[in-house]
């Protein structure tokens, strides 16, 4: 499950007009997301909570054979609260837990830039580990409206030199954006790139009826050099990737292919929007020198919650005069309606009373929400993929009363005297 600090982190990038999904690094992030999503293990608790608009904090309890935990705090320069929803009770769950997230348009983020130019935003985040005396830290500060920077650590003893360090600086001007790296690891150093044509990338693009109806999207591509100063040794990888966006009508989808020359390695994968409630992922690799091959399949489908037809019970006026009360049939569907798995037409409705004020006449049949938010349609997701290896990763994620629970499990097919590897269940509580 996605983690409440990442969440808040997302938002500080929404705050700031920042596109995250604008990067070569995550050119595969929609078929990740529905092929290398996480598996719990053992039982894990998180508690967190936005104690300010700008100040959030998260505790976390586990038990994997030891007992460990985290302690995090994170600080934004600017208010956060208006761009998420802190309450796990309220959150939205395709928000928080959908994979396929369709791009964002590249002229909302430029002009979102250039409003948010003279702030220039900072976040701080800070996360230790016990009882390994691990930290972890990270700081963003915007520079323009174009340029922004990232500098994080690892601290631990079980890494060379006791830590690591991790710079990245970042130039997006939307149609195109480029990344520098450099890591005290290796000292390694790296650039990557990526160009966006077609659909809103496109110069003078307008966004027309006819072309929504077609397949609308954009086409991403680019690549990424590194270099190791210590180790001598070095890579490349070129890739490209064409995505829907949110204003086509039809299907949504992604494609991606990317090429390692070094390496041999050719990876290609493809994710679509199946239905409203499911999605689907499939990746192939092969590579060229070793004929080696993996392939992946994954899901995920989407439960509506159970919604029952309540009746009102009749309504007074405020001094009690029962004359105003309003008689609710149930509603009835005729018998050939229910053989055929249809409701009846429009012109067969039932009677209601009229009364002096029609504006008390409530609807004859009124769904239950979700969730005390009233605007989210799913109670939950499950989640599963399969690999050439005959393995299988299972996750069911959802919502009871005001905990978000993540339930998930990984199954080991050629394995039947013990088929489950892993087993966990991860809870946690945001206000």
């Amino acid at each position: 499950m996605r983690e409440f600090m990442d969440y808040v982190h997302s938002a500080f990038y929404e705050a700031t007009g920042w596109s995250s999904d604008n990067s070569y690094a995550s050119l595969n992030s929609t078929s990740d997301a529905l092929l290398n999503f996480p598996t719990p293990q053992g039982l894990r608790l998180t508690l967190s909570s936005l104690a300010s608009a700008n100040f959030a904090t998260s505790y976390q309890l586990g038990s994997v054979g030891v007992v460990d935990g985290s302690i995090s705090y994170l600080f934004s320069s600017i208010p956060l609260r208006l761009h998420l929803t802190p309450q796990s009770e309220q959150v939205s769950l395709p928000t928080l837990l959908r994979s396929y997230k369709p791009l964002t348009p590249l002229t909302v983020t430029q002009q979102r830039n250039g409003a948010r130019d003279q702030r220039r935003p900072s976040l701080f985040y800070g996360r230790f580990f016990l009882p390994q005396s691990q930290l972890e830290a990270l700081v963003v500060k915007r520079i323009t409206a174009a340029i922004q920077v990232q500098l994080s650590a690892v601290s631990a003893q079980y890494l060379r030199d006791g830590g690591t360090l991790l710079g990245l600086a970042q130039y997006c001007v939307g149609q195109y954006a480029f990344e520098g790296l450099a890591s005290s690891d290796g000292g390694l150093l790296g650039l990557r790139g990526i160009y966006n044509f077609g659909g809103d990338a496109a110069s003078g693009a307008t966004d027309t009826v006819g072309e929504r109806e077609r397949i609308y999207g954009r086409f991403s591509t680019g690549g990424e050099i590194y270099y190791g100063t210590l180790n001598k040794s070095g890579g490349i990888s070129l890739g490209t990737r064409f995505a829907t966006l949110p204003a086509h009508r039809g299907t949504p989808l992604s494609a991606t292919l990317t090429v390692n020359p070094l390496m041999g390695n050719l990876a290609a994968s493809y994710a679509v929007v199946a239905g409203k409630q499911c999605s689907l992922a499939t990746r192939m690799e092969f590579n060229v020198f070793s004929y080696e091959s993996t392939w992946a399949v994954g899901m995920e489908l989407w439960r509506k919650p159970m919604r029952s037809m309540d009746v009102p019970s009749p309504q007074r006026d405020d001094d009690g005069d029962k004359s105003a009360q309003i008689w609710r049939p149930p509603i009835e569907r005729s018998f050939q309606a229910k053989l055929e798995w249809r409701l009846d037409k429009a012109d067969s409705k039932p009677t209601i009373i009229a009364t002096p004020e029609p504006e008390r006449i409530l609807s004859l049949a009124k769904p239950s929400a979700a969730g005390k938010g009233g605007d989210d349609e799913y109670a939950g997701v499950l989640k599963a993929r399969l690999d050439q290896n005959m393995r299988i990763g299972v996750l069911w994620e959802g919502r009871v009363k005001s905990l978000l629970f993540s339930l998930g499990s990984g199954i080991d097919l050629r394995r039947l005297d013990k088929p489950f590897r892993t087993l966990g269940l991860e809870i946690q509580f945001s206000s």
